[in-house]
């Protein structure tokens, strides 16, 4: 039985809930132009002295965002056209160290025209590649890294630098006590680097921490049509949140959904008064 069937000794049920069919044959638009109307270049009302957060993140139906430690599998042509769609418009990207490693991360926008179209809209020709390390356990031979275009922050509780590299490297040191403070650094890249609006793409550790700490406005969730199983303990079946169970469940209210063949493609924001601080410290797996 479903623990919220109905008893002999309950009161009549009331009105069962309406349903909204959204998947229907209807106006169809270009990834461009959906992420164009989000406005993201624009600069947002004040959040607090700190940019407006997106979380970009990709899952399959049964909640991996990964399969063998990397995201490229679940992707789609339309979950990468959107990827690199609202890079290209954004002032700054965040992403955790281990990713950058995962994935192998190089220069945050390739095309030309799409860096000739960011200057159009009052932006720098990249973003700010934002990277959050511990431990500054970072490889030069990172493509990001060895790429001389790439302008990149660093946000550390760590009082070392990296090795020379290609890529022209800034530190936010957003430490207390050893511990990283995302909050801090947040703020010190609006302050410092004028970020206002920022793209964050995982992985599940560092999107659990801007979630428990109230620091995400927006989520865009790619829904994969497969499923793979496989269980969390064993390290890499992550979830988009991996870590600890927040203290408490974070609302979302829903804003669109897109398809594009069997893949969904949503976009909640954060409800409205949900966005306070529950914890101000950072997992012991964001220190690398």
């Amino acid at each position: 039985m479903h623990p919220d069937d109905a008893s002999e000794h309950d009161p009549a049920p009331s009105k069962p809930p309406q349903l909204e069919r959204l998947v229907l044959p209807g106006e169809r638009a270009g990834v461009a132009e959906t992420v164009e109307s989000l406005g993201l270049w624009k600069l947002p009302e004040g959040r607090a002295g700190r940019p407006r957060v997106l979380l970009n993140m990709v899952s399959t139906l049964d909640g991996r965002a990964t399969l063998g430690g990397r995201s490229a599998a679940l992707s789609d042509a339309a979950d990468r056209a959107l990827f690199h769609a609202l890079r290209a418009s954004v002032d700054g990207v965040l992403v955790g160290a281990g990713t950058v490693r995962e994935e192998r991360y190089g220069r945050m926008i390739r095309e030309r025209s799409a860096r000739a179209l960011r200057l159009a809209r009052g932006l720098a020709q990249e973003p700010l590649a934002c990277i959050v390390s511990g431990r500054l356990a970072l490889s030069g031979e990172i493509p990001l890294l060895a790429e001389p275009a790439a302008r990149v922050a660093v946000l550390t509780a760590s009082r070392a630098v990296l090795p020379d590299t290609a890529a022209r490297v800034e530190y936010v040191r957003c430490g207390r006590d050893g511990t990283l403070e995302l909050a801090r650094g947040l703020a010190e890249l609006r302050e410092r680097f004028g970020v206002h609006s920022l793209l964050c793409e995982g992985g599940p550790h560092l999107a659990r921490e801007l979630f428990a700490q109230g620091l995400v406005d927006e989520l865009f969730l790619s829904l994969s049509a497969q499923v793979a199983g496989g269980e969390p303990p064993d390290g890499r079946a992550l979830r988009i949140l991996a870590g600890e169970e927040l203290e408490a469940p974070v609302p979302m209210e829903l804003r669109d959904v897109l398809r594009h063949g069997s893949s969904l493609f949503l976009h909640y924001e954060v409800r409205s008064g949900a966005r306070v601080a529950r914890e101000t410290t950072l997992s012991s797996s964001l220190a690398s």
